[in-house]
């Protein structure tokens, strides 16, 4: 009796109860990353004609043992292309290519593009970047021309020169940044679709009279949000800070927080791969699964790179 009466009395002891706190809504969290590289029930095989070097976790390997001045066999060719499927961009070592010889292996993957908006090397088909302090077009994640109707499938990038440090380029993984996004934010784009336009992406550095002489042939395009990869059938997230300008049928303010929101996904570096340059390397990337970033950090010292792109196909 007298042990229940002091049990009884004894104060309970409170539970502790954080302090009010708030995260601003649509940000990026710490946490689990779904990090898959291929897409479900995709038949992960040994390579038989080269070495693979995985470069990080989902994006990027090394290819090892092959000079690509020589022709590709049918049956390299189909391997290269199920790394560039599997890995979204391959790195070649020391193959200091001649233009020729850069648009020829290119050419095994469709007809080449043409971009009068950038400066050509060579051959029209060829774009130079030959940067020092000059401005330019870098520093910023994006998928390239996804203004046109049929953005490019891939491209061929090879450094003529590289700076003493700095020069790197990044590239994301945007199946995986799909895969991330949460499940709420998947419904809300789900069939969505998104406007392109080449204008915001190169009017810091282009001439207003230039720009105008161009937008007849690059008029505005929509492309989905998430599209499907043509040869994998992975969803990908397909919107870009360079070219996308808005949501079709939402709310301008709307548009704009949830573009934010999806222009950040490429930043989280569980999703990236880095790649520092030597004169000579080549980068072979899936312009449909990617977007990259040109790190502008060497001035006053000079990056010179030459670029091919292959046509692609509309986005489904």
């Amino acid at each position: 009796m007298t042990t229940a009466t002091a049990t009884a009395s004894t104060p309970p002891v409170a539970a502790a109860v954080p302090r009010p706190y708030r995260i601003p809504a649509d940000g990026l969290y710490e946490g689990h990353r779904e990090l898959r590289r291929v897409p479900e029930g995709w038949e992960d095989r040994r390579y038989e004609l080269f070495e693979l070097v995985p470069q990080a976790r989902t994006i990027g390997a090394e290819i090892r043992g092959l000079d690509l001045a020589q022709p590709p066999s049918p049956a390299l060719r189909e391997e290269i292309n199920r790394a560039l499927l599997e890995w979204k961009v391959l790195f070649f070592r020391g193959q200091h290519l001649t233009s020729e010889a850069q648009r020829a292996f290119a050419r095994n993957w469709g007809e080449l593009e043409t971009n009068p908006l950038l400066a050509t090397g060579d051959a029209p088909e060829v774009v130079r970047f030959d940067r020092s302090a000059v401005p330019s077009f870098e520093n910023v994640w994006h998928t390239d021309v996804t203004f046109r109707e049929r953005p490019a499938l891939g491209a061929v990038l090879q450094l003529r020169e590289v700076p003493p440090s700095g020069g790197d380029t990044m590239w994301a993984d945007m199946a995986v940044a799909y895969d991330n996004l949460p499940q709420d934010v998947k419904d809300r784009i789900d069939g969505a679709r998104a406007v392109h336009d080449f204008l915001p992406g190169f009017a810091r550095f282009t001439p207003a009279g230039q720009l105008a002489a161009f937008q007849d042939r690059f008029p505005p395009v929509e492309h989905p949000v998430v599209r499907r990869h043509p040869e994998t059938g992975r969803r990908m997230l397909f919107v870009n800070t360079s070219f996308t300008t808005h949501l079709v049928g939402f709310e301008r303010a709307e548009s704009d927080r949830l573009l934010r929101l999806l222009f950040q996904q490429a930043h989280v570096p569980e999703f990236q791969v880095r790649f520092r340059w030597q004169a000579g390397d080549i980068a072979f990337w899936d312009n449909r699964a990617t977007q990259h970033y040109a790190v502008n950090d060497y001035s006053p010292h000079r990056r010179v790179a030459e670029r091919v792109a292959i046509e692609g196909d509309r986005p489904f």
